[in-house]
């Protein structure tokens, strides 16, 4: 699906599982990061395309003398970044990449898996150091390891099944990518790409997202739709064996459907890039 057609303010609910899904690692990141800055030197957070505001809440009880700002381009998605903070966040509304010079200054530029969605990616790196105040950090938690969420061998088709799902998602984030405006290819090294935009080398740390079976009633929902949107986006592109595995796991009257199944669990991995503003 283009990006431009994406409906954001639909997925609010799946934007918050997947977020709540993540939390122990973000807050664990969050604290290395507050390591990295030292002391109070940090007073003012952007957590840019926050989606419903769920990160940006953890970042702030890890930061809470400093001000948070949930920056998106959906007001439906901020409106819930309000609600669901108690009014504790800032909210700033940003059309991006045009509007990166209204963010203002931080000290810490928090953005998770949203610069893949811009056109061109080292652009959208160097336009956020440039909102960064002397000493700040940019930490971009891009890439890191897809999910699994079932056994290599399920009793449903032939055993791999995970590995040829995730095979034709990177086909179909390579078509969302070449269909971006301006969009530029790059190698997503992304130190070096930090580096390029001007910043000193902060170090890269990967954060475990471990819930294991059997996987709590929310986190299945969270699967179903995810496993929705796969076979809405990826049918076509799966064989007809994977296709019927599909359909039996989305079907929430199936015994061996996503929502029903014991050996269900969630593992993952998320990785954050940081530099540093001299």
């Amino acid at each position: 699906m283009p990006a431009a057609d994406f409906d954001w303010d639909a997925m609010a609910a799946h934007l918050e599982l997947e977020a709540d899904l993540r939390a122990d690692a973000v807050t664990e990141a969050g604290r290395w990061l507050a390591g990295l800055a030292g002391d109070g030197a940090v007073r003012r957070v952007l957590d840019v395309g926050a989606g419903p505001g769920v990160i940006a809440g953890l970042l702030a009880e890890v930061f809470p003398a400093a001000e948070v700002v949930a920056v998106d381009q959906s007001a439906a998605l901020l409106e819930r970044a309000r609600a669901r903070s108690g009014g504790r966040l800032g909210t700033q509304q940003a059309d991006l990449p045009e509007e990166f010079d209204k963010l203002g200054e931080a000290d810490l530029i928090w953005s998770g898996n949203a610069i893949h969605h811009l056109g061109d990616q080292q652009a959208a790196l160097g336009a956020l150091a440039g909102r960064l105040r002397p000493g700040g950090l940019l930490a971009v938690a891009e890439s890191g390891l897809p999910a699994r969420y079932l056994p290599r061998d399920f009793g449903l088709g032939r055993p791999g099944f995970q590995a040829r799902v995730d095979a034709a998602n990177e086909d179909g984030f390579a078509t969302m990518r070449a269909e971006l405006p301006d969009t530029t290819e790059e190698i997503e090294d992304w130190p070096a790409m930090l580096r390029r935009a001007g910043l000193r080398d902060g170090g890269t740390r990967t954060f475990l997202v471990d819930h294991p079976a059997p996987l709590a009633g929310p986190f299945r929902e969270y699967l179903h739709t995810r496993l929705v949107r796969r076979h809405d986006q990826l049918a076509e592109a799966l064989g007809e064996e994977d296709r019927a595995t599909l359909e039996v796991l989305i079907d929430r009257q199936e015994p061996r459907g996503i929502l029903r199944r014991s050996d269900a669990f969630y593992l993952s991995a998320m990785t954050v890039h940081v530099g540093r503003r001299d």
